[in-house]
Order: C-alpha cells, then structure tokens, then sequence
C-alpha cells in the first residue's frame, strides 16, 4: 500500500513538473516572465505557489523518510525560477526512485515524531494516512489552482495526467 502511495505521489510531482511548461508557454504567449507566477498566491494569507510547491516535494520526501529511517536529500528553499522548481521536483523524485518495498517493511510497528510535537508520537501508518497523503495533496492542489487562476490553460487531464488503462 505505501509504495504505491508514494508511487502516486512521483506520478503527481512529475505532473506538476509539466505545468511549469504550460505555466512558461502560457507567459510567452501573453508577453510576461513566467517567473512571475511563483509570487503569486490564491489569498492574502496563503502561501504563494513556490512555497507551495516547496512544501509538495518536502511533504513526499520527509514522508518517505520519517516512515522508512531512510535520510532525506537537503533542499536550500532558494528556488527563484520555474527551472529551479523543476530542479528540485527532479531531486525528490530521484530520491523517492531509490525507495523500494522492503524499505517500507515493518512499517506498522514504527512511530514518528517531529520536533513540533513536543513530545507526541504517532505510528508511522497514522502520521502516513493522517498528515502526509492530504498534506501533499493540499499542496499540489494550490499549486494547480494557482496556475490556474493566472490564466494558465490546465484542465482535469492536466492534473491527473496519463492513467494506466489498458483493453479490457
């Protein structure tokens, strides 16, 4: 179940990477720098989309390696262009490549913790379905959004990208 979580969190971070050249084509086409768009956010109190998009890669990537003991790859949180975004959505998913099923074993006898917690634990399982799946979700969501709202032609199929059907 988890390596297959994870596996739809790749699959999504590798989509949001293909929104960028939507987002870039979308600027070219209406004569702006598509840099622009990493100011932008939805609210006044929201985080603007490079955080979000910062916050997408290090839900995934701190996810994978609180519930696995596997150290997670430092990031500087310095991204000023799309390419530097992309960069680092590539960095993630070549980390969450090196996780395989026997690094997820034993999962149900593990706890994790944060130093925001002051003390509390919850089992890996919990923290994995409880914060992890709709945090990054959260996240990837406002990132889409936020295109979106700066006139970035994404739709639906944009979103979930290539679905794995086959004849029946």
């Amino acid at each position: 179940m988890y390596i297959d979580m994870f596996r739809q969190m790749k699959k999504q971070l590798a989509q949001m990477s293909t929104w960028f050249d939507a987002a870039a084509a979308s600027a070219q086409g209406r004569g702006f720098d598509p840099n622009v768009f990493l100011t932008m956010r939805l609210a006044p109190d929201q985080f603007a989309l490079v955080k979000q998009v910062q916050i997408a890669c290090d839900t995934a990537k701190f996810g994978a390696a609180r519930v696995t003991g596997k150290e997670a790859p430092v990031q500087a949180d310095d991204e000023q262009t799309l390419d530097a975004l992309r960069a680092r959505i590539a960095v993630v998913l070549d980390y969450l490549d090196g996780l395989g099923p026997q690094d997820f074993e034993g999962l149900a006898e593990r706890t994790v913790t944060q130093p925001r917690w002051a003390g509390k634990v919850m089992s890996a399982h919990d923290y994995f379905v409880e914060h992890v799946v709709p945090n990054f979700y959260f996240h990837l969501g406002h990132v889409y959004a936020i295109f979106r709202h700066g006139g970035v032609g994404l739709g639906k199929r944009d979103y979930l990208g290539a679905l794995s059907q086959r004849p029946a």
